[in-house]
């Protein structure tokens, strides 16, 4: 069964039951994304780590890495 299926499926039964409509398939994906990258800062400022600008600074580290002294 099919994602638009289940959801022709749950709203059919809600109607029926005179139950609120179900939200459609996507709806919330956007603050779903937002929620995880939120928690994913959150978590590294507890563990001691930066917030923000880890992936670009990994990505500088790997795309320009700096020349090693010779001492």
């Amino acid at each position: 069964m099919s994602i638009t299926q289940q959801y022709a499926l749950d709203v059919h039964r809600a109607r029926r039951h005179g139950e609120p409509l179900p939200p459609a398939p996507g709806a919330h994906d956007w603050q779903v994304v937002r929620e995880v990258r939120d928690h994913h800062r959150f978590r590294a400022v507890l563990a001691g780590r930066p917030a923000h600008g880890r992936i670009r600074r990994a990505l500088r580290r790997l795309l320009h890495p700096r020349p090693r002294s010779t001492c």
